[in-house]
């Protein structure tokens, strides 16, 4: 973990966050740039709550915006990556934002947000936050992030395993049943098996 000290207006700001999710970033941001676009560079911004990650261009057009996480990788920089791999600054081509996201959850920190802008590319890592202050749209995306972690674990997203991410107790089974139907309900995830009970339920990104 990577300690985070800056000022916002008249207090200081502490808080701890994965240094592989940083590096990660930061890596990205560099890698993805658009060197056509004059005036621009990649910019680094703390906040009280959040770090952003913001690079000059747009997403590739082969890219959407959620399928970032896992899918066939694809460099505006080649060049560029293949050094970054080479020193070991960044992981493998395809597995940034998967290692991203996998360390999220291991801290049980907000989902990444991943904002497209008009000519830049933002990713947002939160400091750490507990479940009941984040926002439903927030929990509903945490949800689809561990859906698709699970998927190219071979596993799936069950209450268990939900539970588990976003460290809740046992307890807090009802409330996730009715965030993983939220998220159905979202078109974010989708039941593997619509004839098995409810209880056991297994779950797939919608994709799938």
């Amino acid at each position: 973990m990577l300690r985070v000290v800056g000022r916002e207006q008249l207090h200081s700001l502490v808080y701890s966050l994965p240094e592989i999710a940083l590096r990660e970033l930061l890596a990205n941001a560099l890698i993805h740039q658009d060197f056509s676009i004059t005036g621009s560079s990649p910019m680094i911004e703390i906040y009280a709550d959040r770090i952003e990650f913001t690079n000059p261009g747009t997403l590739l057009p082969s890219k959407r915006l959620d399928r970032l996480i896992g899918t066939t990788p694809e460099s505006r920089n080649e060049l560029l990556a293949s050094s970054f791999r080479l020193y070991r600054i960044c992981e493998e081509r395809g597995t940034g934002f998967q290692k991203v996201v996998a360390t999220i959850e291991l801290f049980g920190l907000p989902p990444v947000l991943f904002t497209p802008m008009d000519n830049a590319f933002r990713v947002t890592l939160y400091a750490p936050r507990k479940f009941a202050n984040m926002s439903q749209m927030e929990r509903i995306e945490a949800c689809y992030q561990h859906a698709v972690l699970q998927y190219l674990s071979s596993k799936t997203l069950t209450n268990t395993s939900l539970r588990e991410r976003l460290k809740l107790h046992d307890k807090q089974r009802n409330q996730v049943t009715n965030l993983i139907g939220e998220a159905v309900v979202a078109g974010r995830i989708k039941r593997k098996d619509t004839t098995s009970g409810s209880k056991f339920a297994e779950y797939l990104p919608y994709w799938v």
